[in-house]
């Protein structure tokens, strides 16, 4: 397999605790054409000089932008759009994981097979994730997380549910260029994260794939951005928490609208946008909202979950 170069996007903030062992992990991989573009979102510790430290022992590998505090999804959000457009593949990466050997391996060779078309020399928009195996703050394995999916990723999994843990994301560069050239508009605010909104584009236009064997060590730590749930209760916990704290935003609606604005006009299949503009068409009473949910083919990736979908369509939070 020829060594195409993937570039890794590294957000830090205050990361000077968990930085070094997520480096050495990425330098350590057993795919050699890498290439790291940090970008600092406004750390007040060491972090920047850390990186700095890898900058002076291998210049040709590592690239530093330092930010102000502009929060996870827009630091993001700046690191696509400064990502190294002649690189064929790329990873966004946390800062406080540490990654197994074959992360980057697995997710070319993956990659490769996805983006080919079959019918063309074109490459396809292709995108991976995977579980990871979520530890203590010393790596001390607790649980897998997510578990194997119930259906296929697809768009209409991504109206309504993120499978898309970030760290463990790749994708190609055709990915990249249908993220950025149709999308220089775009309003950030009305991204959920950005890994849910690459899954819901990739899902829409290229294709998607979910791998159940970890990549990434997840440490839980307390100042997790987004981290995952090892119990039934502390799902349960974390869900009650987000349901009384965006009640009435409709977060998953707004998503959807400016997922609409942007690449409506790419929506070829009729049933798609029959499901997309029901989604976002407002149900005022109980009557619109079960006609709706009569009607809709959205689905998440449980029993559980997809109860828990039909409970927040019909008490009007979604």
């Amino acid at each position: 397999m020829p060594k195409e170069t993937l570039q890794v996007l590294l957000s830090t903030y205050n990361g000077e605790v968990y930085i070094e062992e997520q480096l050495n992990s990425i330098f350590a991989q057993n795919y050699g054409a890498i290439k790291i573009l940090v970008r600092d979102d406004g750390s007040s510790d060491n972090t920047v000089a850390i990186v700095r430290q890898y900058m002076t022992t291998s210049p040709e590998h590592i690239d530093l932008i330092v930010g102000e505090n502009i929060g996870v999804v827009r630091s993001f959000w700046t690191l696509l759009q400064h990502a190294d457009r002649e690189v064929s593949y790329f990873c966004f990466c946390d800062q406080d994981d540490v990654w197994m050997q074959d992360k980057v391996m697995r997710a070319v060779q993956k990659l490769s097979q996805l983006e080919l078309d079959g019918l063309s020399s074109e490459r396809v928009p292709a995108m991976l994730c995977t579980a990871t195996q979520l530890t203590d703050e010393q790596l001390k394995p607790t649980a897998i997380w997510p578990g194997p999916l119930a259906k296929e990723p697809s768009f209409y999994n991504a109206l309504i549910q993120n499978i898309a843990v970030g760290a463990t994301m790749s994708f190609n560069r055709r990915a990249l260029e249908l993220l950025l050239d149709e999308a220089d508009d775009i309003n950030v605010d009305h991204i959920q994260m950005h890994d849910w909104w690459v899954y819901l584009v990739v899902s829409l236009l290229g294709r998607v794939h979910f791998d159940p064997k970890p990549s990434i060590y997840y440490r839980q730590h307390g100042n997790n951005a987004v981290g995952g749930e090892a119990t039934f209760m502390a799902k349960i916990t974390k869900k009650w928490s987000s349901y009384r704290k965006h009640k009435h935003q409709k977060l998953l609606v707004k998503q959807a609208i400016e997922f609409k604005r942007i690449y409506g006009e790419h929506i070829r299949d009729a049933v798609m946008m029959v499901q997309l503009e029901a989604f976002i068409a407002p149900r005022r009473t109980w009557l619109e909202r079960f006609r709706y949910l009569k009607m809709c083919r959205l689905y998440r990736q449980s029993t559980p979950e997809n109860l828990l979908f039909r409970f927040l369509i019909m008490s009007g939070y979604i």
